[in-house]
């Protein structure tokens, strides 16, 4: 078992690199009333983020490494890191490294091992990498090398109470990562038959290890864009902006009661 930094440093020196139950929200409870918290908004694609841009008009803070970073108003950042697993952790780190989020909400598209409606609102309780396997050496599908785990537990009941607060109707359950777009097949059967997950996409496992690592709280609100189930989940995906178009009207809300502390932990 190893250690890592703690990102709040006013409360310790270090805490243990085993995964937090709660997602690291106990950090969170030991930071409010210490200074304002700072929320991330952890996106993929540029038009993931663009209704939420439209809402507010605002312009890069800056770019760095070709991951842009908007204030969307105080205490709270987004940014697109790009699509895929290396990209997410990359961008993870250049966002906890430039701004100390307290906080990272990941938000996007997802496809749905279930039958769904499209733009269903599903708040993750835990992430996993599907396409992590050194079996061959006698590990567990799944677990991943130095954190040792294989599921990444989210801080979610802050979140469910903030979509409750909100009346906003979801579901939740685990999503499981991995650099594949997945459709209907023997490989999507495959990791629905090993790990149950809900949905499937290709960057929040990724961001959540890295928050696991740096001691950072980590929650994600997806929306589903296309079935799994479907044959015609390829098609269905490219309506994802309406699918986030909705999100987005969910996601900004949630931030700022996170923010403003009114989500008790």
């Amino acid at each position: 078992m190893g250690i890592f930094p703690l990102r709040v440093a006013e409360e310790c020196a270090i805490v243990s690199t085993d995964p937090p139950e709660d997602g690291g929200v106990s950090l969170i409870e030991r930071k409010r009333g210490i200074s304002p918290m700072t929320i991330g908004l952890a996106y993929a694609m540029d038009a993931e983020l663009a209704s939420l841009l439209a809402q507010t008009g605002e312009k890069p803070l800056e770019t760095v490494s070709g991951v842009s970073f908007y204030e969307i108003e105080p205490g709270i950042i987004a940014c697109a890191g790009g699509i895929g697993k290396v990209n997410a952790a990359m961008a993870a780190q250049l966002f906890l490294d430039r701004y100390r989020p307290d906080w990272v909400l990941n938000a996007g598209v997802a496809g749905s091992f279930r039958d769904l409606p499209i733009g269903t609102i599903v708040a993750a309780d835990a992430f996993l990498q599907h396409d992590v396997d050194t079996s061959a050496i006698g590990d567990p599908v799944g677990l991943v090398s130095t954190v040792n785990t294989i599921r990444f537990p989210t801080a979610l009941q802050p979140v469910c109470r903030c979509l409750d607060a909100l009346g906003v109707s979801y579901q939740t359950g685990t999503v499981a990562t991995g650099d594949a777009f997945m459709v209907k097949g023997e490989r999507a059967d495959w990791i629905a038959r090993t790990f149950d997950p809900v949905l499937c996409e290709m960057e929040g496992g990724a961001i959540a290890q890295v928050c696991m690592r740096n001691g950072v709280a980590f929650s994600a609100l997806k929306s589903v864009s296309d079935r799994l189930c479907s044959e015609n989940s390829p098609q269905e995906y490219f309506n994802f902006g309406e699918a986030m178009a909705h999100l987005n009207t969910v996601v900004l809300p949630v931030a700022r009661m996170l923010r403003d502390g009114k989500e008790s932990v």
